[in-house]
């Protein structure tokens, strides 16, 4: 049995969600909360498997109790969220506290749940399945890295001009050396269920002058990864964006998949660029980590390639076409995912040439954008 609290100011939602998981077999709520603070004190006191927890509540909202919550009693915690810019934002910022997963409300407060009663379902079980833990300081805040390749990063003649930002920096970046001398390599990155938590904890660790570009697939749909994309920007040393179509892949910039489009890497003549459409998804998935993968597997040596944290087998595929043509590929270990089933898809299909924990795979990356 699943034993939830609902924490959310309305009591119309209070009362339209205890209905919907009442009335399943394997659901109990245990207790309701109408804010932040009130969450924290029955998470004590009632010890629940499942939060889930609205973004915007009175005297204290669902951000700053997830925060306590997650560092005093960690719990499984699925985010209801707006559609709205303001929600997007936040909910981005709750995935990187620690929150499991979120549910997306059709613009402000939910008159009718009867369309999205299964994805909450299936949300909420697949949340409580999740692995969480006490975030650290580094990636509850955030944290950038220095320059270690001795270049400094300019801003690509094909993308505008953003205001003057202050990068970050920290002592425990990751050291790498010499600059790669061919710079052919690319970094591509998959992930899904815990991303956004463990994409901080890893592209704030690589160094500015990064010899190379990353994409990045994280399953999300329209209207997040911008906002994930703005946020790891800001607290990162490389350059973080949201991908657009014929973007070119420049040294030291990270290029995210936008939600509701599939992202591949293209040649054009000897210059590598970005291409989004949106074809019909790929395992249910758009964007999916095998169209990534399957594009970048021409590429041979020149990829490196990273699978982390999420439900499924999405990636594997694609994983299996690069190893063939000679791409390297770095594994999250099952300790540190919050959901082992892409990485261990990798892993037990015997693809990975490295099983790293979290922590280990900034470094990872730049050793192996050395060879």
């Amino acid at each position: 049995m699943i034993r939830v609290l609902i924490a959310d100011d309305s009591a119309f939602m209070r009362r339209v969600l205890s209905d919907l998981y009442n009335n399943q077999p394997d659901f109990d709520v245990v207790g309701t909360a109408i804010n932040g603070k009130d969450a924290i004190a029955k998470v004590k006191e009632l010890q629940p498997d499942l939060i889930t927890l609205d973004v915007n509540m009175p005297i204290m909202d669902g951000l700053n109790a997830l925060a306590v919550i997650m560092d005093q009693n960690p719990t499984p915690t699925l985010m209801i969220s707006s559609l709205t810019q303001k929600g997007a934002a936040a909910t981005i910022r709750a995935l990187s506290l620690g929150a499991v997963d979120f549910i997306s409300k059709d613009g402000g407060a939910i008159s009718r749940i009867d369309h999205i009663a299964d994805e909450i379902l299936t949300k909420s079980r697949n949340t409580v399945k999740a692995k969480v833990r006490r975030l650290s300081k580094s990636v509850a805040s955030g944290v950038g890295a220095t320059n270690n390749f001795g270049s400094s990063r300019s801003s690509p003649p094909n993308l505008p001009k953003k205001p003057p930002t202050i990068k970050p920096t920290a002592t425990n970046n990751v050291v790498v050396g010499k600059k790669n001398e061919t710079g052919k390599k690319l970094v591509v990155i998959g992930t899904s269920t815990g991303g956004p938590q463990a994409l901080q904890a890893v592209i704030t660790k690589l160094p500015e002058d990064l010899p190379c570009g990353v994409t990045v697939v994280q399953h999300m749909p329209a209207g997040f990864t911008k906002h994930l994309a703005e946020r790891l920007d800001t607290i990162s040393a490389v350059t973080v964006k949201e991908a657009e179509n014929n973007d070119i892949i420049e040294p030291g910039h990270v290029y995210i998949a936008p939600g509701n489009y599939h992202m591949r890497v293209v040649l054009d003549g000897r210059v590598r660029k970005i291409a989004i459409s949106q074809e019909p998804p790929v395992g249910n998935h758009r964007p999916a980590v095998n169209v990534m993968f399957d594009s970048v597997a021409q590429f041979g040596r020149d990829i490196v390639s990273v699978i982390m944290t999420g439900m499924g087998s999405d990636g594997c595929d694609g994983m299996k076409n690069i190893k063939k043509y000679g791409g390297y590929s770095i594994a999250q270990n099952e300790d540190t995912s919050i959901v082992y089933g892409m990485p261990k898809a990798v892993v037990d299909a015997g693809l990975a040439d490295e099983v790293r924990p979290l922590g280990d795979i900034a470094g990872a990356i730049v050793e192996a954008v050395k060879k």
